[in-house]
């Protein structure tokens, strides 16, 4: 259980971040369940969980505008989306090591609370929102910014657009083309499944299977990003 100095400190050296006023982080990593049991439930983590969700989409959002400029807006919605959903959260809190420093009641203690992708997730938005109140937005983007780098598709992060991820890292080369190619359908027409190849400059490079056209060239752009050593998890 977090409630010391000393972890508090610990804690700032590992996201590179001290300060100024320390209750701040105090608060963002106080559980509701912590703060119930000292009944003091208005100093749980929940407000500063709210700030800190639009403070992330906001320095999220501007980032891809800036350095994804041949998206279109619709993909940069799932781009923007598959970045601040709870998994990619619930990674870049364990990155931190997050968990060892939540303080939980002894019931969400004694229940896994501190490996819970939803616990972790809001403590990752509150800390944000900590960093944004005491040292102010360019804080708070330096912080987001070590876990959505300028190399975006080099990052373990979720995606769940994998046809978008690959067209961005393709268009880095303009004479590159991608192309998505039905090789063949299986099955019966009520489970049919569809094969698709996904070819660069006419090379396959990814072949997935699906229940439809659009999942099958999905998966076969997620094989190809697997391929080149991107981490789709």
């Amino acid at each position: 259980m977090m409630d010391n100095i000393e972890n508090l400190e610990k804690f700032q050296n590992i996201i590179g971040y001290t300060f100024k006023e320390p209750k701040l982080l105090y608060q963002a990593l106080s559980h509701s369940s912590f703060a119930n049991e000292r009944k003091h439930p208005s100093g749980s983590n929940e407000r500063l969980e709210f700030l800190g969700d639009s403070v992330l989409s906001i320095v999220v959002s501007e980032y891809l505008f800036k350095h994804m400029k041949s998206v279109a807006e619709g993909e940069l919605t799932k781009l923007r989306a598959s970045l601040v959903c709870e998994k990619s959260l619930h990674i870049f809190a364990r990155r931190i090591d997050l968990g060892s420093y939540i303080m939980l009641g002894k019931g969400e203690e004694n229940t896994g609370g501190r490996e819970r992708p939803s616990i972790l997730a809001d403590a990752f938005e509150a800390v944000i929102a900590a960093i944004y109140l005491d040292g102010g937005m360019e804080a708070a983007r330096k912080h987001i910014l070590n876990f959505i780098p300028d190399d975006i598709e080099h990052k373990k992060i979720v995606l769940s657009d994998f046809k978008t991820v690959l067209q961005e890292v393709v268009q880095k080369n303009p004479e590159e083309k991608v192309e998505y190619v039905l090789i063949g359908e299986e099955g019966p027409d009520h489970n049919k499944r569809f094969v698709v190849e996904v070819c660069l400059n006419s090379q396959v490079i990814g072949k997935g299977k699906g229940r439809s056209k659009k999942e099958a060239e999905q998966l076969a752009a997620k094989e190809a990003l697997e391929l080149m050593g991107y981490e789709t998890q």
